[in-house]
Order: C-alpha cells, then structure tokens, then sequence
C-alpha cells in the first residue's frame, strides 16, 4: 500500500512530529473517504512506535508492518494521515505528557484533554480527521471522549485483534476509537465489529444511582437533559447501584490489578535501559513493583465479584447509564498533589471497563461552567453487545437532531 507525505496543520499539538503520511483511501470500500489517525502505541510500518517516552523507541524495532487493527482499517477504504501524542508509555489518564507535550483541549481551551490517548481525541475534535484510534485500559478512551466534547467507543475486553498495540496490562487493554458523530462512530464500528448495527432499541435502561450520586450536583444537573432524551427511548427505566459493595472498592481493586501488571510489563524494560521518565510514571512503577501477592489476589477476587454483577445486571435488551466523567476537564498545569487527587476520582467512574471488561460509549451529553466545557454521558452493555451501544447512540442523535 503506497505511502505519501501529507501536511497537516496542527494548532492544538496533537501530532506526531514527523509522522504526517497519507496510507490507504481505496475507493468504493465501507470506509472510503474518512481520514483517520491513530495513537502512537499502535504500529505503523515503517515508522518507530514512540509510545509518548524519549527512549521507549530506541530500544525497539521499528515495526515492519501495521497493527492488524490498522490493517483492517486500511482495507476498508479509510485514510491513515498520522500518529498522535500519547501519555507517557501511556501510563496518565489527564493528557499531559513532559516530553512530547500536552495537546490542547479544542473544545475548551486552558483545560487538559484527558489522557492517555490525548492526541487522537484532540485530533478528532480539533477537526483534523473523521476518526481517530486509541486505547483504553482505565479510561484512556473514555475520559478524553469526555473532556473533549465526541464519542469514543471502549469495546468489549478481547473482542479486537490487538497485534501490533504496545501492552499495557493485558487483562484491561482494549482499543477504541473517537468520532464526532455517532454516525461515523457506527460506520467504524460495522467493519472493525464486522457486524451490523441492529435496528431495534433496547428495552431496558438502568441508571446507576451510586455513579450518579459520586459524580455530585453541578454534573448531575448538566447531564440530566441528556438522561432525559436517553431514558424516552427506552420503555422500562430503573435506578440501580452499580456496585453492591461500593465503586470505592472496585476502583482500588482495578488501580491494583493494572499497576500491577504495567509493572510486569515494563520491569525488564526499565531494569535493561534505565529511562527517561517523569516523577508520576516513575513513582507510580515503583509502587507497582512493591504490590504484595495477597493485596493482588484480593483485588482479583474482586474483579470476578464486578465481573459477575455486571453479567447479572446486563442481559441482552438492557444498557447502564453512568456520568462518563465526575466533573468537565480539569485546567492545565495543576500541582502534582492536586492531580493525584483527581486522577482517584476519575478512576472511581472508569474502573468497570478494565475490571469488567464491559463494552462502553461515551456519548457528548453537556456542558458545564461558564467556560462551557464538555462532560460526557455514558451506556454500558453486556459482554459482546458492543453494536447495541451504537444503536443507542444512533437513536439518540437522530432524537436530538
């Protein structure tokens, strides 16, 4: 597949630099005619995988050939015109990176994009490309779909064929992507999913009360226009508590089992090269490092525990509505101690996805402020009834339109 040089203006620093290409675009295929780009975890070949760190692509290959999420992409007819900025070896979850740089917020400038897959969402939003990939492992699609105003999809654990993504904790990682239509969301969905998108609306709408209640005053009364468009779509609407013993729980349960297994994937890594990082990667790999066996297998069984009450909450014909997000994105160039805070916060509303494994939509459902900045709204499904999520989404747009 030929490759060429493509500019890109780039005015909210969400590229790459240097990796501006124009791959693909055959005409007459599912995909023809939308350009996308893709965060820099995923290999493109020919070009090095960054991975948002000064020494992590140094230390590997270039890659040879596309990540076959890439690759299917490509076939599809759509065009691959760039890499975008990641957090740190992905490890972030507020879009900062010391090295590469933070993108900007094209939806409210001064506030962070959200992280880890901050580049492709500024990407999408800033109107650069029709979609963008990405990763999710403890929110890193979700909370920038949030802070930045689109939808981003966080598909079933395991459902795509992840070969050619850099692992991060494998029984959490999946790849997703970002529109700015649940239009183009859908139309993505069809090929990667290779699946229709069924034409009959759920039956059953939960709304998570414990999320809502954490997510406090002034998110709640900005999502509940959108609530309120999403539970008209339904015919049985009911309040539930997500978690039986507490989203605490599950939260320090996932934040356990994934800095777990991130230290697994970087300690040969870091103990050969010695690399660059900033305070907050290096500091949360040591803690990593220290997890004891017995805090492991509890928070383990707790991931089974979450596991089960989702399977019991989420039949086929039923989806969960939560706040994507406590609060809009938080302003940029906070103080550590300040965004160690926030980053706990955010983890009590995302830790599901990586525990549970559940698919998730996060669809642009408010704004909050005088700044007007973004929060999104959210649905679940049940395992591997990722294309209900897009049917919702689809009905919802066409309600609100």
């Amino acid at each position: 597949m030929a490759t060429t040089e493509l500019h890109i203006e780039d005015p909210y620093n969400a590229m790459i630099p240097g990796s501006n290409i124009c791959i693909g675009g055959k005409q007459d295929q599912p995909l023809s005619n939308l350009r996308f780009v893709v965060k820099d975890l995923f290999d493109v070949a020919d070009m090095p995988t960054v991975a948002g760190s000064p020494d992590w692509p140094s230390t590997r290959p270039v890659p040879d050939e596309h990540a076959a999420i890439v690759t299917q992409l490509l076939d599809a007819g759509a065009k691959l015109i760039g890499k975008t900025i990641t957090d740190e070896i992905s490890l972030g979850i507020l879009g900062e990176n010391k090295f590469d740089g933070t993108p900007e917020n094209p939806a409210c400038p001064g506030r962070v994009p959200g992280g880890s897959s901050a580049g492709s969402a500024a990407a999408v939003a800033g109107d650069y490309c029709d979609f963008a990939l990405a990763s999710d492992t403890g929110g890193s699609v979700r909370v920038p779909a949030s802070f930045c105003g689109i939808y981003g999809i966080r598909p079933t654990h395991g459902r795509l064929n992840l070969d050619g993504l850099m692992p991060q904790a494998p029984s959490s990682d999946t790849a997703g992507w970002f529109a700015r239509s649940a239009e183009t969301l859908s139309r993505v969905g069809r090929v990667l999913y290779q699946e229709d998108i069924p034409d009959r609306l759920n039956h059953r709408l939960l709304i998570a009360r414990d999320a809502f209640a954490y997510s406090g005053s002034e998110t709640q009364t900005a999502l509940a226009p959108g609530l309120n468009r999403l539970s008209k779509l339904f015919r049985e609407v009911t309040e539930v508590d997500m978690a039986l013993n507490g989203l605490d729980q599950w939260s320090e349960a996932q934040r356990t089992v994934q800095a777990a297994e991130f230290g697994q994937t970087f300690s040969d890594w870091i103990d050969r090269h010695n690399p660059r990082m900033s305070y907050s990667v290096a500091r949360n790999l040591f803690i990593a490092s220290k997890i004891e066996s017995s805090v492991l297998e509890s928070a383990q069984l707790v991931k089974q525990q979450a596991t089960e009450r989702m399977k019991s909450l989420l039949p086929r014909g039923t989806l969960l509505c939560l706040p994507t997000t406590p609060f809009c994105a938080p302003r940029v160039n906070l103080p550590i101690h300040e965004t160690d805070a926030l980053r706990l916060q955010i983890s009590v509303l995302c830790c599901h996805g990586g525990l549970t494994g559940v698919p998730h939509v996060s669809i642009p459902g408010a704004t909050t402020g005088p700044d007007h900045a973004p929060i999104g709204l959210s649905i679940i499904a049940g395992h591997n009834y990722d294309t209900d999520l897009l049917a919702a989404s689809l009905a919802l747009e066409a309600q609100h339109d």
